[in-house]
């Protein structure tokens, strides 16, 4: 028998694939704007939903996760802090999703190629994934063929004209994306390839293979259109074959791989919050020299998750009171550290008969 946890993760993947295929019926008017040559897009898509649900509902099972999950919107949520909250959430969302300032701390270079890749990817998303859907679909104007009608989940938009500037962006919005990606993907490379201390611990699944699945869909997809533009239609239906393929492989494989931190960054804003409220919250201070090293509330937390994930680190406490080692400050874990090494040493030293006479 599955466990709890195994139970509600594939509920909560069922729950959200069921909802996706409800909504692509109910978008696309009973299916009467959704493609039958799409179908595999969707099958795909649906899959990676479900793998996203299960794992993440999992993930949030983890302890670690599970506390700062909950703290989190406990602090977030806090008529305390509430009103600051909702003032500094969208310049938190701006400078760590918009411009991912926290990744050009690391590196102007690699700043540069996450900012290329997540907004080519970010901007070929929203155009496909409704597209696909039906959610999205273009007719022209009754009175005029020169004009395009968008339709939203089937009610009528904006209209435009097909040979206005305002058409050739949005028609040509996945080449942007790819011309966004594969600059960043080369970058990406290029660091992985000149970094010593990246291509250590580099690892072929976690690292090389996103970057190479990438590469591949941006090519194939801008060889579509270059096929299409210069080529006459030249190998066009081979290059949208190896595309489509390229593109599932891509979405079965999402769940699994590294693109999974996609769904878990947003989490990170809770993380902020709760870090904001635990440095005007009450302190945690060493029990052996006095210091204030981090909130009391972040040091419960963690002795929390120590003792459910079966580790225990009970010490004496100065007074000889039961303590925690949680709650000695860094500094002194060093000097601890250093002095328990000086006694084993020296004990080491000593010959038996010293030894024993010492023990006794």
């Amino acid at each position: 028998m599955p466990s709890r946890e195994v139970t509600r993760s594939i509920l909560a993947g069922l729950i959200a694939a069921s909802a996706l295929l409800g909504l692509v019926f109910v978008g696309s008017r009973k299916l009467h704007h959704f493609h039958a040559a799409l179908f595999a897009y969707l099958f795909a898509t649906l899959f990676a939903v479900f793998g996203i649900a299960y794992r993440y509902s999992m993930w949030l099972h983890r302890p670690p996760t599970a506390m700062y999950w909950k703290r989190g919107w406990q602090v977030f949520l806090d008529p305390r802090h509430l009103g600051r909250n909702l003032v500094r959430l969208p310049g938190l969302f701006v400078r760590r999703f918009v411009l991912n300032d926290f990744i050009f701390k690391r590196g102007w270079q690699r700043g540069i190629a996450h900012w290329l890749i997540m907004w080519g990817c970010v901007l070929a998303a929203a155009i496909t994934f409704p597209l696909v859907f039906g959610w999205i679909h273009f007719q022209t104007l009754p009175d005029s063929f020169e004009h395009y009608r968008v339709y939203v989940f089937g009610f009528p938009t904006i209209s435009f004209r097909i040979g206005s500037w305002f058409a050739y962006l949005i028609f040509h919005g996945l080449v942007w994306s790819s011309l966004l990606v594969i600059p960043g993907v080369m970058l990406a490379f290029r660091r992985r390839m000149r970094d010593h201390g990246a291509a250590a611990v580099q690892r072929f699944g976690e690292d090389i293979l996103p970057l190479i699945m990438l590469f591949a869909i941006s090519v194939t997809g801008l060889l579509i259109w270059i096929s299409y533009r210069w080529m006459h239609g030249y190998a066009y239906e081979f290059l949208a074959i190896l595309h489509a393929i390229t593109v599932i492989l891509t979405l079965l494989w999402l769940p699994f791989g590294k693109f999974f931190h996609i769904f878990q960054r947003p989490a990170q804003l809770g993380v902020a919050f709760y870090q904001d409220v635990g440095r005007d919250a009450e302190r945690a201070h060493c029990e052996r020299c006095g210091a204030d090293y981090a909130s009391k509330m972040h040091i419960d937390d963690l002795i929390s998750v120590e003792e459910q994930l079966g580790y225990r680190y009970e010490t004496d406490g100065a007074d000889g009171q039961a303590s925690h080692y949680q709650r000695i400050c860094p500094k002194c874990r060093r000097s601890m550290l250093a002095l328990t090494q000086g006694r084993l040493w020296a004990g080491n030293s000593l010959s038996p008969q010293e030894a024993h006479a010492r023990g006794s």
